[in-house]
């Protein structure tokens, strides 16, 4: 099985588990050992799941403003913790080819492994809820025939870009690529940077 064969795999899994409930409060229950790249994988599709619905709910064009915040408040928290999610995964990639040699004409990738498996997380969730649309009952038959269509591209998209993450690991695992990591610097999370939060401090 290829890396990303277990990574659908544990997406989709991520994704069905959550659904279960389909509420935003669900605690998650990982079934994979705590060190494993199965748990990061897991747990990275649970957060992007969660804001999923957290980015419908805040659209209400009813909601209580003070629940709109609150819920912004948590949208924040939940892109903390992803970014710092994607940056572990790379941290295994790391860790996992630290002993690979480059080769002299190796050449460097435009986006980190970890990032490109945050956008087929992403993807993962995209193709459910498209195939969620294209059965409802309550749409009309326009409706469902041009999700179906656009199930179809994602369905693509996904194929293709589960292929070209096992080619850039396979790269990399053969020196002819190599990874450098950069953290995420959001300066509006720092108190030292933000100079709303540091003047008023």
């Amino acid at each position: 099985m290829t890396f990303t064969e277990q990574a659908n795999k544990i997406f989709r899994q991520a994704i069905d588990d959550y659904h279960l409930t389909d509420n935003v409060d669900t605690p998650i229950r990982n079934p994979y050992d705590r060190e494993s790249v199965e748990y990061k994988l897991y747990l990275k599709c649970w957060i992007d799941t969660v804001q999923w619905h957290y980015e419908d709910i805040i659209r209400d064009p009813h909601i209580d403003p003070m629940e709109a915040l609150a819920l912004k408040r948590r949208i924040d928290r939940s892109n903390q913790d992803r970014t710092d999610l994607v940056e572990d995964i790379d941290s295994y990639f790391r860790q996992t080819y630290s002993e690979v040699k480059p080769l002299p004409d190796a050449r460097l990738n435009t986006e980190s492994p970890a990032w490109a498996v945050d956008r087929l997380s992403i993807l993962a969730l995209k193709i459910y809820h498209m195939q969620e649309q294209t059965s409802r009952k309550d749409a009309t038959e326009e409706h469902r025939a041009k999700c179906q269509a656009k199930l179809g591209v994602l369905l693509e998209q996904q194929k293709d870009l589960s292929l070209a993450i096992d080619q850039l690991l396979e790269d990399i695992e053969h020196g002819r690529k190599y990874m450098k990591v950069y953290r995420q610097m959001k300066m509006y999370n720092d108190p030292s940077t933000n100079p709303i939060l540091y003047k008023n401090s």
